[in-house]
C-alpha cells in the first residue's frame, strides 16, 4: 500500500485536537512542509568581501550525478564521508550547465594536501606555486585543491608576490567564500556540493553563464597583474564558450599584455597547446591580435607579419587547417604548428645570414634554423621532440623544388614528408605564383596512382633537365670569352 505524505499529515492534523502529543507532531510536520516548499527558491547572501552568493537547490538546476565521472564521484564521496567539505568546481560544473562535455573534473575541499594524501593511496602531491593533489585512476587524473585564502602578512614560504604584483607562491588556505573570491571569472566560481547536490554560485556566475558574459571577480588590473595568463584565459574562454568579454575585464588587457613576457616559458608552452589545439585556433589568434597578446608570445612572427603580408595569410591558413583537423578528429602536432608559424621568420633570418656571411642559400637556412628556434624558446619552451621535427619540415621545403623528377620517389620516403608536403600546399596557397605551380605539381604526384606517378616524374625530370641544360649552356658560352682573354694576355 502506498502512503501519500500529505494524506498522513492530514490524518495527524485530525487527531491533533484530541491529544497534545499529536498537536506537537502536527506543528512539526507543518514546519517541515513549509521548509520544503521554500527550498525551491534560491538563497542569496554575500561573502565577507561583498561577493554575492546564490545557493541553488538540486531541483532548481540541471546537473545530475550521471553527468559526472565515476572517479570524480569517488573522490567527492570519500572526502565527504571522511568529514571534509567537498565540491566539484569550475569548468566541470560550467560545461555541464552549458550542455557541453567537460574536459576534466576538478575538486576543492577544506582538507589540506597532506590530509588528502592520507585518504588516497593513489595520490601524488604536485606544484610549488600552489600545492595540489592528483588522484590517479590509470589515465584519468582528478585534481584536488585546498580552498585558497587571502594574502595577509604571511611567511614568504607560503605566499609571495613580485614587484609587478604577480603571484610567485600561493599556498595560503582558507574557506570556500575566500576560494571563490580568489577565482578568476564568475562562470568558474560555481561549486557543486556533493552533500546536498546544490550549487553555490558566486558573483552572479549563473546569470553570467545564461547571459554569455565573461566577467572577472575583483579588480581586473589587480587580477591580471597577479597572473598575466588570465588575459589568455579570457580569450580562450570567450571563444570556447562563445561569450563576450565584459568591458571592464577587456579594458586593461592591451596595456598589461607585455607582462606575458615574464611568464615562465614552460608554462607558456602549455597555454599555447590550449589556445591552438582545441578547435578554436583561428578565433583565438584573431582575438589575441585584437588585444595585442600575440606579439609577447611570438615576437619574431609579429615582426615578420609587419614586413611580409604573406606571413599572415600562411598563419591563418595553417590555423584554419588545424581547426578542421581537430573537428574531424585527425591528429595535430606542435611540430607542424611551429614549422608553419615560424617559416617567414626563418626566411628573413636566412636572408640576413646570407648577406652578412656570404653563405649559400641552403647553408644560410641551416644556420638560421637554430637561431630562430632558440629565440622562440625564450618565450615558449618547445620540447626537443617537437623542435627537431620542425627543422626536418623546414629542410624538406628546400628540397621540394630540386626533387621534381625521379628524386620525388625518394623524398616521399622521408618520415616527415607528409607534414612538409602539407606546409608546401599552405605556402602555395598564401604566396601563389611559381610556388603555387610547384605545390600543384607535388599535389598531382602525391594523389596519383603508381603508373601516373611514373609519368609525372618523367615529365618533371625533363623540365628539370631543360633548366639545367640552359644553365650549362650559359656556362659554356662564358668559357670561350675567358679563353680569349687569356690568349690576349
Amino acid at each position: 500500500m502506498v502512503y501519500d505524505s500529505r494524506q498522513i499529515f492530514n490524518q495527524i492534523t485530525d487527531h491533533s485536537s484530541r491529544c497534545p502529543i499529536f498537536r506537537r507532531i502536527s506543528q512539526f510536520c507543518k514546519q517541515l512542509f513549509e521548509n520544503t516548499q521554500t527550498e525551491c527558491v534560491p538563497e542569496q547572501a554575500r561573502t565577507a568581501d561583498g561577493l554575492s552568493l546564490e545557493i541553488i537547490p538540486r531541483d532548481a538546476h540541471s546537473i545530475s550525478r550521471r553527468q559526472i565521472s565515476e572517479n570524480a564521484l569517488k573522490v567527492l564521496y570519500r572526502l565527504s564521508k571522511s568529514g571534509y567539505k567537498a565540491y566539484l568546481v569550475g569548468g566541470g560544473v560550467r560545461d555541464i550547465l552549458l550542455d557541453m562535455e567537460p574536459k576534466d573534473f576538478d575538486v576543492v575541499t577544506n582538507a589540506t594536501p597532506e590530509d588528502i594524501k592520507k585518504l588516497f593511496r593513489n595520490c601524488r602531491l604536485v606544484g610549488r606555486r600552489f600545492r595540489l593533489a592528483h588522484i590517479v585512476f590509470g589515465r584519468d587524473v582528478i585534481e584536488v585543491a585546498t580552498f585558497r585564502g587571502h594574502h595577509g602578512e604571511s611567511n614568504e614560504k607560503i605566499s609571495k608576490l613580485n614587484a609587478e604584483g604577480r603571484l610567485l607562491r600561493d599556498n595560503v588556505y582558507g574557506e570556500i567564500d575566500e576560494d571563490a573570491e580568489r577565482r578568476d571569472f564568475t562562470v568558474n566560481a560555481l561549486y557543486y556540493d556533493i552533500s546536498d547536490y546544490s550549487i553555490r554560485s558566486y558573483g552572479g556566475g549563473m546569470e553570467d553563464l545564461k547571459a554569455g558574459t565573461l566577467r572577472l571577480i575583483g579588480d581586473p588590473e589587480t587580477r591580471y597583474r597577479e597572473d598575466p595568463v588570465r588575459m589568455l584565459r579570457a580569450v580562450r574562454f570567450a571563444t570556447k564558450l562563445d561569450m563576450g568579454i565584459d568591458a571592464s575585464a577587456a579594458a586593461p588587457i592591451k596595456q598589461l599584455a607585455p607582462l606575458l613576457q615574464d611568464i615562465p616559458a614552460a608554462r607558456m608552452y602549455e597555454e599555447v597547446l590550449k589556445l591552438f589545439f582545441a578547435g578554436k585556433a583561428l578565433a583565438n589568434y584573431q582575438l589575441m591580435q585584437e588585444y595585442q597578446l600575440f606579439a609577447p608570445l611570438f615576437p619574431q612572427v609579429a615582426d615578420a607579419i609587419k614586413d611580409e603580408p604573406k606571413a599572415a595569410k600562411l598563419i591563418q591558413a595553417m590555423l584554419r587547417n588545424t581547426d578542421e583537423r581537430v573537428r574531424e578528429d585527425k591528429p595535430v602536432t606542435p611540430a607542424f604548428f611551429y614549422a608553419a608559424i615560424l617559416w617567414y621568420p626563418l626566411c628573413q633570418r636566412a636572408e640576413d645570414i646570407a648577406i652578412e656571411s656570404g653563405l649559400s642559400q641552403y647553408d644560410a637556412y641551416f644556420a638560421a634554423m637554430g637561431d630562430v628556434m632558440e629565440q622562440q624558446c625564450r618565450t615558449i619552451s618547445i620540447p626537443r621532440r617537437f623542435s627537431t621535427p620542425s627543422k626536418d619540415i623546414w629542410q624538406l621545403q628546400l628540397r621540394f623544388e630540386r626533387s621534381q623528377g625521379t628524386r620525388a620517389f625518394k623524398l616521399m620516403e622521408h618520415p616527415k614528408f607528409r607534414a612538409a608536403y602539407d606546409l608546401l600546399l599552405l605556402r602555395g596557397e598564401a604566396e601563389g605564383g611559381h610556388l603555387a605551380k610547384q605545390a600543384a605539381w607535388w599535389q598531382s604526384f602525391v594523389e596519383a596512382d603508381e603508373d601516373e606517378r611514373n609519368s609525372i616524374a618523367r615529365s618533371g625530370a625533363k623540365t628539370g633537365n631543360a633548366n639545367r641544360n640552359r644553365n650549362a649552356t650559359q656556362r659554356r658560352r662564358r668559357r670561350p670569352a675567358a679563353a680569349k682573354g687569356n690568349q690576349a694576355e
